[in-house]
């Protein structure tokens, strides 16, 4: 049998404000699960997604350490409903106190941009079509 892509994993350092970021994104997060050491939330399409605390990761892989914080070699992105929907997205994501790295802007291949933090650094792209 071939194995299939099945689950997104995150490494987080505080799992109630990565959970709290993802919820805001409309991902269904499962209620009460902020103080839980490993959660996942299902995706369109059957995908996963799931984080863990860096002391959950430490239990079973006593070799790995945090790294330092931000990202650059995994990218989420997130589809809006409209360029519109893109500036609120992340208007509400930094009025939440999360970091903007790219204020919104029509990219030149066709869409509107932005780029905003989760609370461990990873950078998370919110676009949309803008035709």
């Amino acid at each position: 049998m071939t194995p299939r892509f099945d689950l997104i994993g995150i490494v987080t350092a505080d799992m109630a404000a990565s959970l709290a970021f993802y919820r805001l994104l409309g991902l269904d997060v499962p209620d009460g699960s902020d103080g839980e050491p490993h959660v996942e939330a299902a995706l369109p399409g059957g995908l996963r997604i799931a984080w863990d605390t860096e002391e959950t990761v430490r239990s079973f892989n006593s070799g790995w350490h945090a790294g330092p914080r931000g990202s650059g070699r995994v990218g989420l992105a997130f589809l809006c409903d409209s360029p519109g929907d893109v500036d609120a997205q992340y208007a509400a994501l930094t009025g939440a106190g999360h970091e903007g790295h790219k204020a919104p802007w029509d990219a030149f291949w066709g869409q509107r941009y932005a780029v905003v933090a989760d609370p461990d650094g990873n950078e998370v792209d919110l676009f949309a079509p803008l035709a």
